[in-house]
């Protein structure tokens, strides 16, 4: 028989932004993975300040081994996942026949597969003990195709779509398995790519209305929003009900309305 083990949360991409308010609003004791092993001990060091508990463990996860690493650090530390937060993610603005090929495909790992890898690895364990979550980090952006960030928008749609489709699976099992589908969001990383040019005072005829009405939300806020709609066993979180509009206006504006609304945006923000 084998030794019990101390349920945990884990939390990647946790060095910033949504990541790092996960963590910081988290229930319980974590697991910080990230690729920076300094960050995430500043980060571990705050939460030991407020009272909790956090291990660090510093991973690219777009490495197809990363996985079996986290699943091994885990055994070895005498933990298993409870709840298991998928954040980590990356973003790139262009044509994607002007981008850079191999950048294009290292999204696609750490978006998509390197998520969908570490929620098969620990569901089984969640399930047998009839009990736990996943939180994947999805965005509004999953609600349709993405023109001049084709790629990015691709990886959203099946975080959006592969939770979906667990938390069905996985219905009236003890688990449950939420879709956090944030819009713009006020980080460091929104700033950068806008350029400050989508919520910026003056002239903004290159931004489509429907782009300039949606407020950017706190990654506190976000993150708040996703814990409550895991503890509630919701499939997906929109936080914020300007965000909730614009998703729904996917199902009823034209296809090519929207993909050149989003191309304008996309290339306006480049």
């Amino acid at each position: 028989m084998s030794a019990p083990t101390r349920p945990v949360i884990v939390v990647t991409g946790a060095s910033s932004g949504i990541g790092r308010d996960l963590a910081l609003t988290a229930k319980g004791e974590l697991v910080l993975v990230a690729r920076s092993a300094e960050v995430l001990a500043a980060l571990a060091q705050e939460i030991a300040a407020a009272g909790g508990t956090a291990h660090v463990l510093a991973l690219d996860l777009s490495d197809p081994g990363s996985t079996a690493r986290l699943v091994d650090f885990l055994a070895a530390s005498g933990l298993h996942c409870e709840v298991l937060v998928n954040n980590a993610g990356f973003g790139l603005i262009g044509r994607a026949d002007g981008l850079d090929r191999d950048g294009q495909i290292n999204m696609l790992d750490l978006n998509a597969r390197s998520l969908a890898d570490l929620t098969l690895a620990v569901l089984p364990g969640m399930l047998h003990r009839g009990r736990g979550g996943v939180l994947n980090v999805a965005s509004v952006a999953s609600f349709l195709p993405g023109p001049n960030m084709a790629m990015y928008y691709a990886t959203k749609a099946f975080v959006r779509s592969f939770s979906n489709a667990l938390w069905q699976e996985c219905k009236g099992r003890g688990v449950t398995v939420t879709a956090l589908c944030p819009g713009p969001v006020a980080t460091a990383f929104f700033t950068r790519a806008t350029g400050g040019a989508a919520h910026a005072k003056g002239p903004k005829k290159k931004i489509p209305l429907i782009f300039r009405l949606i407020p950017p939300t706190t990654s506190r806020d976000v993150a708040l929003a996703g814990w409550a709609a895991l503890a509630a066993g919701k499939h997906t979180i929109i936080p914020g009900p300007a965000n909730r509009v614009a998703a729904a206006m996917t199902r009823f504006v034209p296809q090519r309305l929207l993909l050149a609304a989003v191309a304008r945006f996309q290339k306006a923000r480049h």
